[in-house]
């Protein structure tokens, strides 16, 4: 077998789009969209404290541990603003991306990283706060071959499908994904709950009862 590499159909998405969910919180995009949020269990490996902010649109990586083929391969087909999707089948016996291929896939500005499976080297890769890390695990143990897997087909990561070029959302609270159709039609309705929620915020402040800001 080989690394297979599709050409994606999907549209990409716009920058001003993808920079005006950056705004948003996976808070208010999953209670717009409840399917939009992957399993918990795929959270943030940071080890700073700074504020965590992740938006882009995917690139899906799939493979099976030990072998890491399509990830090494992706490091030649990712480009700036992507979110790195691995799909490892939620396989945390090795790990399949560390500092090295980490780092490489920073410093070509992609937008952060999310492993369904183990990552390694968690000192250097949970603390770039412009390279945001969620994975299932982490594990010391590295992949022992490089032969195999599929890059730009769908996965399927905390029981969520995710698309190449489907918008990916992270903070500290956890992950959202939404379809290009979805990120378009919705902006509008996150900025109006975020609007609300500084209302709140406001009215809470200047002394008046929860009863009344909330409108109960």
């Amino acid at each position: 077998m080989s690394v297979t590499i599709h050409t994606p159909n999907t549209h990409a998405l716009e920058e001003p789009l993808v920079k005006a969910w950056r705004d948003v919180p996976v808070s208010v995009a999953v209670d717009l969209v409840p399917n939009s949020q992957i399993d918990p269990v795929v959270k943030a490996h940071a080890v700073h404290d700074r504020p965590i902010q992740m938006a882009g649109p995917a690139l899906t990586v799939s493979c099976t541990p030990p072998d890491f083929g399509a990830v090494v391969r992706a490091l030649d087909e990712v480009c700036a603003g992507r979110v790195v999707i691995i799909d490892a089948s939620a396989q945390t016996s090795h790990a399949v991306i560390g500092e090295i291929l980490g780092g490489h896939l920073r410093a070509k500005g992609c937008a952060g990283l999310v492993v369904n499976g183990a990552v390694r080297d968690i000192s250097d890769l949970g603390n770039w706060d412009d390279f945001p890390v969620f994975a299932l695990s982490i594990n010391p143990l590295g992949p022992t071959s490089a032969n195999d897997g599929s890059i730009n087909t769908p996965v399927k990561v905390g029981g969520v499908v995710i698309r190449p070029g489907d918008l990916v959302l992270g903070d500290r609270d956890g992950l959202a994904v939404l379809t290009p159709e979805q990120a378009q039609d919705r902006l509008h309705d996150a900025q109006v709950k975020l609007a609300l929620e500084a209302e709140w915020i406001e009215g809470l402040a200047s002394g008046k009862s929860a009863k009344e800001v909330f409108g109960l």
